[in-house]
């Protein structure tokens, strides 16, 4: 029981509490100093558990401003994100497979970051090791070689997402057709004839 109290009382102090005030400032409790949403992102590239709540409120933020920093990495170098694919995205919103995507596309985004880490971890290995012509390795080589691969990982990772939100709506397409079969009384926002619908 005491254990169970202090391993809880342990993960409550390890987490980073940023607070938000109203003129959109960062303070981070742990430092006792403002800070930047690129401190933030380092937080989050470094796995360092936060939240962010609002100074006055004590809403949780975290978020708001996990969203905000996606849409600053979006705005500047390589998007992830192509127009086509935000536009489907939107799309699924209030629909049968909202539920459903949320989560398959947080479990393929793990799988995506677990697959990153062990080339990052293999690479580590390779260091300092006798390639086939009899040269090393070296931490630069192996950096520059990463630094190339992060568009093209990227790239994928983007395709990736618009090809399954695509298919999750042509899905939901399909279940509205084919619902409407079974209830033709039934209104469906969006078909033609769905009650609400101004002509």
């Amino acid at each position: 029981m005491a254990t169970k109290t202090s391993a809880a009382r342990g993960a409550r102090s390890a987490m980073r509490i940023i607070k938000k005030y109203p003129n959109r400032r960062l303070y981070d409790t742990a430092t006792s100093g403002y800070i930047t949403l690129t401190d933030v992102r380092q937080m989050v590239v470094e796995n360092t558990p936060f939240e962010v709540r609002d100074a006055k409120t004590n809403e949780e933020l975290t978020r708001t401003i996990l969203l905000q920093i996606i849409l600053e990495e979006e705005a500047v170098g390589v998007p992830m994100f192509s127009n086509d694919m935000l536009s489907q995205m939107i799309r699924l919103y209030g629909g049968a497979m909202q539920g459903v995507v949320g989560g398959l596309f947080e479990q393929n985004v793990r799988a995506f970051t677990e697959f990153q880490k062990n080339i990052a971890e293999k690479g580590g290995t390779l260091i300092g090791s006798t390639g086939a012509d009899g040269g090393q390795v070296g931490s630069e080589v192996w950096q520059q070689f990463m630094q190339l691969q992060a568009p093209a990982m990227q790239g994928v990772m983007g395709n990736y997402l618009e090809q399954s939100s695509k298919m999750f709506l042509d899905m939901q397409q399909k279940m509205q057709e084919s619902s409407k079969q079974f209830f033709p009384g039934f209104a469906y926002p969006g078909f033609p004839g769905a009650a609400g619908d101004k002509k």
